[in-house]
């Protein structure tokens, strides 16, 4: 660890010269320029399909691949920027440059076009993850760090509640496009906010030099250690259900199920409950530690997804049966993603930027390759998705039993 002292869960305490709520708000703002870049587009899907001549249904998802593929892969780059310059200046480098391609994606002239700027946007908004999770693990360790991490993801999942209708909104006062300048014009809001008020958390001396050697020492260390290569592993595979979800969340809803307009409104509740876990999780996560919390959680999602899958390969899934199973599944990511994230993370602390670069990576392109997997898959029917959500949580429970060398519940020193 270095830089601030760590607090504890529960404490309230000043981080980096600001107080604990604003430095939440800060974190999750940043954080959540990435799910408003994924959420906001969902409802504009037939609109931009309809508006740059896309015939394929199932191609339109590209809009949201490009921009995973974007934000995963430059994860790789800016951790050890950051780890050598500071959290600061990499930030606003690519919140500059998210927002200039939301400029760009509201001017384009084509499909091609549009994809090439959703991946630029992408390696812009790459920045705000990568350095986020850093700013979090250069002044917190352990549960405190879960802790917050919580609270973070709690203030984030309030995107998926109102993106959609926002851009539901704006789709149906106006054109398409403007969805682009609205994300835009958060973003530059966000990054002033974060200019003002965010300080720089990386010591002078706990920086790293940018060379070869250096990056792949770093590299090395990540890769070789067993509980952060195998944790990272699992929440990619569990994030491409939730990837996959997203891909095909429109058509599900909207020609499945025929909600129409209502469609924002069913995905904010599923958004909702995930948020609310995240809270839940950041006050019990002190007093059962993380590994018991995300354990539990993923096989009690395992375990749905098996039941959902069986109902799917039975027949057609009424709306209030699908509706209702997903709204118990959904919760777990909240108990899996911020205690995965912290448990990958805990080990490196001394490489938290480029560690949290290669996470990132894994996790963001991974989980979308995957997702985009389980989207290309849909066929009019809940099938696919939910033996996607078998198959992906299946295999994260395996790799946490790697990780842990086949005890599950387990209770580490600060863990």
């Amino acid at each position: 660890m270095h830089g601030k002292a760590a607090p504890t869960a529960a404490q309230s305490t000043t981080i980096g010269g600001i107080g604990r709520v604003q430095f939440i708000a800060i974190i999750a703002s940043l954080m959540a320029l990435n799910a408003l870049a994924i959420d906001i587009m969902l409802p504009a899907f037939p609109n931009i399909a309809s508006g740059l001549g896309v015939e394929d249904a199932n191609r339109i998802q590209f809009v949201l691949l490009s921009y995973i593929i974007g934000f995963g892969g430059a994860q790789l780059f800016f951790g050890p920027i950051s780890d050598r310059y500071g959290r600061r200046m990499p930030l606003f480098i690519g919140i500059g440059l998210y927002a200039v391609c939301a400029i760009a994606g509201a001017m384009a002239p084509n499909f091609e076009f549009l994809l090439l700027a959703r991946l630029l946007q992408g390696i812009g908004a790459a920045a705000t993850r990568v350095i986020a999770i850093s700013v979090v693990r250069d002044t917190h360790s352990g549960r405190a760090m879960a802790s917050t991490m919580s609270m973070v993801m709690m203030v984030f999942m309030v995107v998926p509640v109102f993106a959609p209708m926002i851009g539901q909104v704006i789709i149906l006062g106006g054109d398409w496009h403007l969805i682009f300048v609205f994300m835009a014009v958060v973003s530059l809001l966000i990054c002033g906010w974060s200019m003002l008020r965010l300080p720089e958390t990386l010591s002078d001396e706990n920086r790293r030099p940018l060379t070869l050697k250096s990056v792949v020492q770093a590299f090395t260390t990540v890769l070789t250690n067993r509980v952060s290569l195998f944790y990272t592993l699992a929440t990619a595979f569990y994030f491409g259900s939730l990837f996959g979800f997203l891909n095909v969340a429109q058509p599900i809803y909207v020609d499945l199920y025929g909600l129409g307009a209502y469609f924002p409104i069913a995905f904010a509740a599923v958004a909702v409950v995930m948020a609310g876990s995240s809270f839940v999780n950041a006050k019990l996560v002190g007093r059962f530690g993380q590994r018991r919390l995300s354990h539990g959680a993923l096989c009690g999602y395992f375990a749905l997804a098996i039941v959902l899958a069986g109902l799917a390969a039975w027949g057609p899934i009424p709306f209030w049966l699908f509706f209702g199973i997903s709204m118990l599944m959904m919760p777990l990511f909240g108990f899996v993603g911020s205690n995965f994230n912290s448990i990958a993370m805990e080990p490196l602390g001394a490489i938290a930027g480029t560690a949290s670069s290669i996470l990132g990576f894994a996790q963001t392109v991974g989980g979308g390759v995957v997702g985009a997997l389980i989207g290309q898959a849909y066929d009019g029917s809940v099938l696919p998705l939910a033996v996607g959500y078998v198959l992906v949580s299946a295999i994260s429970l395996l790799m946490v039993v790697i990780a842990e060398k086949g005890r599950l519940f387990g209770v580490g020193e600060q863990n």
